[in-house]
């Protein structure tokens, strides 16, 4: 009579075993062949460490999330797209737009004849410092692309320029994709 009741509990703990063992095995080969995106879900560039904006004193009284971009001293296509986007992004956010900041930082040696563009809108902020105040923030960045500063002056995510129009409008979605995830998570600005 105890031999049956010896392989029916054999077999419970083995499926018992079965049951625990297997997922931490399915777990493990998971994350060693790589068969599922790793959790980063940010379409820009992470900057880490995050870039200190203090130095610049670009924020204001309010605390805002900026979309940050510095005007070269030739606005090309990029240039342009990125100004463009800049807006686009801002525009595109709604409700929340109250949140967030479009900021184009010029410097001594920043495009004239563009300046004198950007100062007839009044929705993008622009802001004059010096040249050696911006080389000191963006120190080991490439100052190029459209950055996202966060309400506490730090620069967290950057976004390569774009020359053709088609590609810029595509990466403006992902800007306003990532903007609106932080503007989510975040309880201040």
């Amino acid at each position: 009579m105890t031999t049956p009741t010896k392989k029916n509990s054999k077999r419970t703990m083995l499926i018992l075993a079965t049951a625990f063992i297997v997922p931490v095995l399915l777990a493990k080969l998971a994350l060693e062949y790589k068969w599922f995106n790793n959790s980063a879900t940010n379409k820009g560039e992470l900057i880490s460490p995050a870039l200190d904006m203090r130095p610049l004193d670009a924020s204001t009284a309010e605390k805002k999330w900026q979309l940050i971009y510095l005007l070269p001293a030739d606005c090309e296509a990029s240039c342009e797209n990125a100004l463009y986007s800049l807006a686009q992004v801002w525009t595109a956010l709604g409700r929340e737009r109250d949140r967030v900041e479009p900021l184009v930082i010029v410097t001594e040696l920043s495009d004239q004849q563009q300046l004198d563009t950007l100062s007839e809108q009044s929705t993008i902020r622009v802001f004059t410092s010096e040249l050696r105040l911006v080389n000191q923030v963006f120190q080991d960045t490439q100052t190029d692309g459209i950055f996202i500063g966060d309400t506490l002056s730090n620069v967290i995510l950057r976004y390569a320029p774009q020359n053709e129009t088609e590609q810029a409008v595509l990466h403006s979605r992902d800007i306003l994709r990532d903007m609106k995830k932080l503007l989510k998570l975040s309880r201040i600005g």
